[in-house]
């Protein structure tokens, strides 16, 4: 069993709970806390330090040393560029660089050459809307969108239907913070949608929709789905073959991986049949002064020199996850997130916004009264509490809710009950400045 676990003690030995590091407060988790957070430089408290209580991961998550140490050793070792040179350095940069695709794409239960690499999901998200869209959508076609969607997966299709003349609905979010399918089913009665586009988990509600049945529901129509991972990549198991989708995205600095790191999922028939992306060196197989014609998948779809380290570093994090185990982070983090939803619901004058713990994964969106968001998360970081507060890239469910901004707090497998107690603690403090 991997050391970052706890490990299971029979019935007359100590309670295996792990205790936070100032209270007495017990979480039950199957992670050893201890050993992770070491792991991570950046919360080992310098001389004089207060030790970060990092509360802000569904932005972009902190890295461990060993991603560090992966990039470090690419740089030192085997930097060249790839796929062009025949001397032995330039060799191993590229099998660096495509062990990284193979090691990517065995985390997500897929072949290598359907991950293209790419800086974030954003980026993947406008590979599909810049190709497939616009070969494939026309006037009168639908998109379907969410109600929730993060503006990465709205804007990008907001483009696409101005270009083609496609319309877009939507999916709207109930008061309690779900998904309405009867408007996907509604939508997808007309005949005429050709893609579903939607997140996976919300950045700012926290909720895992069902995408199971919003695949099944699309396929059975003939409409393709393409469902934006950032949120869910780093906190739920994903096997993308058993999924069936048709084209998912990954920003690899949301799950330990550096920035710059992401990659786009797709089925081999939608890759083959799309046209390039971006044009220029080793997307080509052949070039002319008139015409050219394309590599094979995946550098059909990776135009100009790569970021290696960067799909190195991504690697290596999808490495250090598996040794940790993503089913032990996620009951790790149900632990945490229910324990924070019932100490954020005793505060007075404090509204959580989305569905309960059960039905999101670790991310809580939450507002107190007569205190904007931007001086919660001032105050707060006066105590090296670090949490969000914007509108988070979802400006349309802001809208829905009636609110300019909200704070949010979002939980990874490095974070403890302490983090969250002193995520209250601050929180009170708040209160009573603005009370």
């Amino acid at each position: 069993m991997s050391s970052w676990w706890i490990e299971p003690q029979d019935d007359h030995d100590e309670d295996t709970s792990v205790k936070d590091m100032t209270q007495n407060t017990t979480l039950s988790t199957p992670l050893d806390l201890t050993r992770i957070r070491a792991d991570f430089p950046i919360l080992t408290p310098k001389d004089g330090e207060r030790p970060l209580a990092y509360l802000d991961s569904a932005a972009s998550s902190q890295k461990p040393q060993a991603v560090i140490d992966a990039i470090r050793n690419y740089y030192e070792h085997d930097n060249a560029n790839v796929h062009r040179g025949v001397y032995a350095l330039a060799e191993r940069s590229t099998e660096a660089y495509e062990q990284a695709r193979r090691t990517v794409a065995t985390f997500f239960g897929t072949k290598p050459k359907q991950i293209i690499f790419t800086r974030n999901t954003t980026e993947a998200i406008n590979l599909v809307a810049r190709t497939w869209a616009d070969a494939n959508l026309k006037q009168g076609d639908i998109i379907v969108l969410s109600e929730m969607e993060h503006h990465s997966n709205l804007v990008p299709w907001q483009l696409a239907a101005q270009r083609s003349g496609a319309s877009l609905e939507f999916m709207f979010v109930t008061d309690d913070g779900l998904l309405d399918l009867d408007d996907l089913d509604r939508h997808l009665a007309t005949g005429r949608v050709k893609l579903v586009a939607t997140c996976h988990v919300s950045n700012m509600l926290g909720t895992i929709n069902p995408v199971e049945e919003i695949i099944a529901r699309a396929h059975a129509a003939d409409a393709l789905v393409l469902l934006d991972g950032a949120q869910s990549a780093p906190h739920l198991p994903v096997d993308l073959t058993a999924l069936d989708v048709d084209f998912y995205t990954v920003s690899g600095h949301k799950m330990c991986g550096p920035m710059g790191s992401g990659f786009l999922y797709g089925k081999l028939e939608h890759f083959e049949a799309m046209p390039p992306f971006l044009g220029g060196g080793d997307m080509i197989r052949t070039v002319g002064l008139r015409e050219s014609t394309w590599a094979d998948l995946p550098a059909k779809f990776e135009a100009g020199t790569p970021s290696v380290a960067d799909a190195v570093g991504f690697a290596a994090s999808c490495d250090y996850i598996s040794a940790v185990s993503m089913d032990a982070i996620r009951q790790h983090e149900i632990a945490l997130t229910d324990y924070a939803w019932n100490q954020l619901l005793e505060l007075p004058d404090v509204t959580v916004y989305g569905p309960p713990p059960a039905l999101r994964s670790g991310a809580i969106s939450f507002n107190i009264a007569g205190a904007h968001p931007h001086d919660v998360a001032s105050i707060l970081d006066e105590d090296a509490v670090c949490i969000r507060a914007g509108h988070h890239c979802t400006q349309p469910l802001h809208a829905r809710y009636d609110l300019d901004a909200s704070a949010r707090a979002s939980f990874y497998l490095y974070n403890t009950t302490d983090d969250i107690d002193r995520l209250i603690t601050g929180l009170r403090k708040v209160r009573s400045i603005f009370a």
